[in-house]
């Protein structure tokens, strides 16, 4: 792992703690680049508010000594920023997080983060393209590029998301010796948790023309998807190209990689494909979290039923 790029002002004992928990993120946990960056603005934001409510540069006993009103001053002051409940909650996640890493190492014990509670994010409910979108979109895809193995690549990448259900984060982080085996792959999700997924023959076949046209030699603990300059693809030019083929295609702003995996959830549930099996393909650890795309298809039947049954229209 590269050194933590989180830019922040602390005194050396904090600096060397954050550092630590960077990479046990990356090589422990395995969080994606997204999600990284995603922990590492968040907890900057927040060491950097501490050196102002302070009026000192942190550290470790610093953390410590903090009181529960002091966690509630820092989201006080993010909700003054225009933050909303979903991005104060998953701030909290992540303080969480790294106070829970901090006493696992036995460096800073502070119970009072417990008594705050975090602010209960909108529910939302995925918004899938229609199957035939979905279809369409993976066939736009390769327009995108004028380069053949640029404009191979994403068609093999949004494939993938919609093929096999596969988060964004999870699908840049596999490696050569991750390619499919047959009919199915291994997949490692959030937690370190892995989970075997079914690979259509079509899934396999853009995989394996992407890679015929790659111009660059790879090892087995090479990622995959590359970048046009030969390291690992970034998520913010897949997020780049996503948005190109929605304007192509004029296609909602809910259209993005992960509106494929929720695509790929929902059609299968319509297909009639139970919440179980659904559930372990997408390797979601509660089934309530599945439960969501019942949501998402009683939408859909109802709408279907209200524009075409007869009585609806009575």
């Amino acid at each position: 792992m590269p050194p933590s790029p989180i830019h922040f002002a602390a005194k050396a004992d904090l600096a060397r703690a954050v550092e630590s928990w960077w990479q046990w993120l990356g090589s422990e946990r395995r969080a994606s680049s997204h999600t990284l960056d995603g922990y590492g603005r968040d907890l900057a934001a927040f060491l950097t508010f501490l050196t102002e409510h302070l009026a000192a540069e942190p550290d470790l006993a610093a953390l410590a000594s903090l009181g529960a009103g002091d966690f509630r001053a820092f989201l006080a002051r993010r909700t003054q920023d225009g933050l909303g409940r979903s991005s104060l909650a998953r701030l909290m996640s992540t303080l969480r997080g790294f106070f829970k890493f901090l006493d696992r190492h036995d460096l800073v014990h502070n119970p009072a983060l417990k008594a705050v509670k975090s602010p209960r994010p909108p529910k939302s409910v995925p918004k899938p393209l229609a199957p035939d979108e979905a279809l369409e979109a993976l066939s736009s895809a390769g327009e995108l590029h004028d380069e053949p193995w640029l404009a191979a690549r994403d068609v093999a990448l949004f494939t993938l998301l919609y093929g096999a259900g596969l988060r964004l984060g999870e699908a840049l982080s596999l490696t050569r010796r991750d390619l499919p085996k047959g009919d199915t792959m291994v997949i490692t999700g959030k937690g370190n948790k892995q989970r075997v997924v079914p690979v259509l023959p079509v899934v396999r076949d853009a995989i394996a023309d992407y890679l015929k046209r790659l111009p660059y030699p790879a090892e087995p603990t090479d990622p995959i998807f590359l970048g046009a300059r030969g390291g690992p693809l970034n998520p913010g030019v897949v997020q780049r190209q996503m948005r190109r083929l929605r304007q192509m295609m004029g296609l909602p702003e809910t259209a993005t990689p992960h509106a494929l995996r929720h695509s790929f959830a929902t059609h299968l549930l319509a297909g009639g494909g139970d919440l179980r099996t659904i559930q372990e393909l997408l390797g979601h650890s509660s089934l309530s979290t599945t439960q969501r795309y019942t949501e998402v298809d009683a939408a859909r039947l109802t709408r279907v039923y209200r524009d075409a049954h007869p009585r609806a229209k009575a």
